[in-house]
Order: structure tokens, then C-alpha cells, then sequence
């Protein structure tokens, strides 16, 4: 479980903050199980691209950290994906051991396929929950038109995206 590129290599890892899709029912889902969890680090729960998110961690890339599980620790490691799901799990007293089997080579696989299984099934719920999906940054998913970019100011469809 190294940490990315660029950041604090080795510095032990005493807080973590988990950025999480506040409009994703599985993302939510998963916060609030965090919550009830023994800790043996504590845990920030930070919605993506808040605020908050923006405040303490000017330098990430926030839209990023809606699309992909993102965990920051206090000496600045960042881990995304299946790294983020098994250093947040490493944090849990019930499951520090699972988090050391699932950062091995074989378990890292099993980890990918458990973000990966996420991932699509909140694809899933996007396009078949009925109604569209949207994100605080203004992006709207329509099931019968894609993504759309639904801003501020935006109201008659033509304003930039960039």
C-alpha cells in the first residue's frame, strides 16, 4: 500500500480522511457502516469535491475524487481505488487483519475486483435507478442522453464546461 507519487513516502499514517460521493446511495451506505466501526485510526468522512474537501486539500483533483474512492492521510499520502478501500479497512480494528491479506499481489486482484464491482454497480444504478444521477459539480447523467453539464447559469443549455 504505498502511497501516491509526490507525497510523504513512509510517514506512518496516524489520521486518514475518506472522500465519498455524498449523492451516491452505495457511497453513503458505506460511510455510514464507517461510522459504526471500532478505529484504530481515526476517520474523517469529507463529501468529494465539498467545500470542506476543497479547503483541506487544495492541491487534489476533486472531480476526480467523485468518480474513485479517495483517502488522504494527515502526512499528505493520497490513495485511490483499491488502495483507498484497503488502507480505510487497515484504519477499522475488525479489519486491519483482511486489509493486510488484501495487500498482497493476490489480494490486491480481489481488492481491484471488489472497486471495480462498485464501481459498476453504481453505474448501474445511474442509468436504471429510474431518474438521472447528479453531481454537486454541476454534471447530470440522463440515462437517454448521457452526461450533461447542468451549472450554474447554465439554464438554456449553452454555457462552457471548462
Amino acid at each position: 500500500m504505498a502511497p501516491a507519487p509526490g507525497t510523504t513516502a513512509g510517514a506512518p499514517v496516524r489520521r486518514l480522511t475518506v472522500l465519498y460521493d455524498a449523492e451516491c446511495a452505495l457511497c453513503t451506505h458505506v460511510r455510514d457502516w464507517l461510522l459504526r466501526q471500532p478505529r484504530l485510526v481515526p476517520l474523517d468522512l469529507v463529501p468529494a469535491a465539498s467545500d470542506e474537501a476543497r479547503r483541506r486539500f487544495p492541491g487534489l483533483d476533486h472531480g476526480a475524487t467523485l468518480d474513485e474512492v479517495t483517502a488522504v492521510g494527515d502526512a499528505g499520502q493520497v490513495y485511490r481505488g483499491a488502495a483507498a478501500w484497503v488502507v480505510v479497512l487497515w484504519a477499522l480494528r475488525r479489519y486491519r487483519g483482511l486489509a493486510h491479506r488484501l495487500s498482497t499481489p493476490k489480494g490486491a486482484v480481489l481488492a481491484r475486483g471488489a472497486v471495480l464491482a462498485a464501481a459498476q454497480w453504481r453505474a448501474g444504478q445511474r442509468q436504471w435507478g429510474g431518474g438521472g444521477y447528479r453531481r454537486a459539480d454541476g454534471w447530470t447523467y440522463e440515462p437517454q442522453v448521457g452526461w450533461i453539464y447542468t451549472g450554474p447559469g447554465c439554464d438554456d443549455g449553452a454555457c462552457a464546461t471548462g
